[in-house]
This record gives C-alpha cells, sequence and structure tokens, in this order.
C-alpha cells in the first residue's frame, strides 16, 4: 500500500507491503526490510535490517508522535490518494485555478456549469477513486472558463477537469 508521511515539514513517499509484523518498506527509494512487534499498550520492538530498536507511538490531534531512544519525531502519514487530493488537487493560476485529476479516477458529478460564479470553498467536481469520492473544491473566487471532462468519464493523474479564471 502506498503513503505519504511528513516529518518535520519534509514529505516523503512510503511503500509498504507484508504482513503478520514482517514488513518490506520503501521509503524515498530505499527498500528496508521491518520486523515489528507491540510490547506493551503503546510499544513496539522493531528490527530494521539488522538494528533493533524500541518505539513509543501516540497519538496527538491525527500526528503519530514517535519516540525513538530519545529522540521525539511526529509523523503524519496519509493514504497517497487523500495525500495527493489535499496537496495536488488543483494549482492556482496567475489569475485563477486549474484543477487537474491528482489520480486516476472516474468522474461522478460536475457541479458547475461554464460561465458560472463560484467562490472559494464552491464544490466544482467529484472524482471517485479507489472506491471513495473525492470532491474538489474551488482554491478562490472566480468564473468557470472550461469543463474538460464530462460524469463517468475516466481521467488520469493531471488530467484537466475544471479552469476557472
Amino acid at each position: 500500500m502506498k503513503f505519504w508521511a511528513e516529518v518535520e515539514g519534509r514529505a516523503v513517499p512510503l511503500e509498504v507491503t507484508g504482513e503478520g509484523g514482517r514488513y518490506r518498506v520503501t521509503v524515498a527509494g530505499e527498500t528496508l526490510e521491518l520486523d515489528a512487534r507491540r510490547v506493551g499498550e503503546s510499544g513496539w520492538s522493531l528490527l530494521l535490517g539488522t538494528e533493533s530498536h524500541l518505539a513509543d507511538l501516540s497519538d496527538e490531534e491525527g500526528v503519530t508522535v514517535v519516540s525513538v531512544e530519545g529522540e521525539i519525531h511526529r509523523v503524519r502519514v496519509e493514504e497517497e490518494s487523500r495525500y495527493l487530493i489535499r496537496t495536488r488537487g488543483g494549482t492556482v493560476a496567475a489569475r485563477g485555478q486549474v484543477l487537474k485529476a491528482p489520480m486516476p479516477g472516474r468522474v461522478v458529478l460536475i457541479e458547475v456549469a461554464v460561465g458560472q460564479r463560484v467562490s472559494r470553498g464552491d464544490g466544482l467536481v467529484i472524482l471517485e477513486a479507489m472506491k471513495m469520492e473525492n470532491e474538489f473544491r474551488a482554491t478562490g473566487d472566480g468564473t468557470v472558463k472550461e469543463i474538460r471532462v464530462q460524469p463517468g468519464q475516466a481521467v488520469n493523474p493531471g488530467d484537466v477537469l475544471v479552469v476557472i479564471e
């Protein structure tokens, strides 16, 4: 499964495969073997390659606080599709917005029409990806100039969905 982790203001891609405590983790292109076993309520025994570590994990308002050998790290982990929607769902042009698909999916609903005035936060398009519906909203005020998709259409990452000026 693919994820993104934000640590100290830096985002890195993660891919995790495996089960039963034995995992293969690819972090920013580097693959590591991980054996993880729970120790108590919030503790974990981690064998990372040939190095052994004890870690304590807790949740603090949607951020995982990881304490390893006296060092504390705050990590936010999101499934890849959620991260891409949150960070790349639309780009802001000099004046307006160009909404691009952040992942492959299917257009479920178009909530606007060409020529329609929109305000920041207004719904534009609902895209289904990985059996989840994701609503994309206007990032600012403007007028819908183009709609380049239609309901039922399959889209790929980077495909332009809506242009607002």
